[in-house]
C-alpha cells in the first residue's frame, strides 16, 4: 500500500520539464494550421528541433569539458605535397577564440620516434580528424593507412572524421569514406570555416 501512496503523491515535473515535453509534442506532431500557413519545406520544424544548439566557446573551454581528456582538438592527415594549404589551415585555426590544439605532423611529432607510433599516438590522442584529400593524398601509403587508423578509432572515441576533397573528382572519393559528408574546397576561407565549425560542433 506504501508504494501505491506514493504514486499517488508523485511530484508534478517542473514548469522546465512540462515546457520540454510540450515541445517535444509539439513537433513530433505538426498542427495542420501550421502546416498550410508555411510557405517552408514540411522537415523545417523537424530540422529545428533535432538540430543540436551551437556550442559556447565557454562550453569548449570550461576546465571540466571532455575536451581536456585528450591532447589535440585536431589531427590533420595530409601529404607533404600539401604541406603549405595545411599549415594555413592549422595557422587558421589555432587563431581562433577556442584556440585549437591542432596536431602537424612534422612539427609536432617527437624526433626519433617512429612514424608509426606517431601517426596512431596522434589520431588516439585527437578529437577531431581531418582528412585533406588530395591527388597527392591518394598515393602516399601513409595517409591512406592514417586515414584507417583513424576510421577505426572514431567509434570507440566519439570522434569525427571530415573529409576535405582538394582536385579530386567524387569518383576518385576513397571507398571507406563514401558514408561520411566531405567539405568540398573550392574558396580556401568559406571551407576553413567550414572545417572550424564542424570541430565545434
Amino acid at each position: 500500500a506504501g508504494w501505491f501512496r506514493r504514486l499517488l503523491h508523485k511530484p508534478k515535473p517542473s514548469s522546465v520539464e512540462s515546457s520540454l515535453n510540450a515541445g517535444r509534442s509539439a513537433s513530433s506532431s505538426p498542427s495542420s494550421s501550421s502546416a498550410e500557413s508555411s510557405s517552408s519545406s514540411p522537415s523545417t520544424s523537424l530540422t529545428r528541433s533535432v538540430c543540436p544548439s551551437p556550442v559556447s566557446v565557454l562550453d569548449i573551454n570550461a576546465s571540466g569539458s571532455a575536451r581536456w581528456a585528450k591532447s589535440y582538438d585536431v589531427c590533420i592527415c595530409h601529404s607533404e605535397v600539401d604541406l603549405e594549404l595545411v599549415e594555413e589551415l592549422v595557422s587558421y585555426l589555432e587563431a581562433q577564440p577556442e584556440s585549437f590544439r591542432c596536431f602537424l605532423q612534422l612539427r609536432d611529432a617527437t624526433p626519433g620516434s617512429a612514424v608509426v607510433t606517431e601517426l596512431c599516438d596522434a589520431v588516439q590522442n585527437s578529437h577531431c580528424w581531418v582528412m585533406l584529400i588530395t591527388p597527392s593524398f591518394l598515393q602516399d601509403p601513409w595517409c591512406k593507412y592514417q586515414m584507417h587508423q583513424a576510421l577505426a578509432e572514431a567509434p570507440m572515441a566519439n570522434g569525427r572524421t571530415i573529409p576535405v576533397l582538394k582536385d579530386v573528382d567524387r569518383k576518385d572519393y576513397p571507398r571507406e569514406l563514401r558514408n561520411l559528408y566531405y567539405i568540398y574546397m573550392a574558396l580556401k576561407e568559406k571551407s576553413f570555416r567550414q572545417i572550424r565549425d564542424t570541430v565545434v560542433r
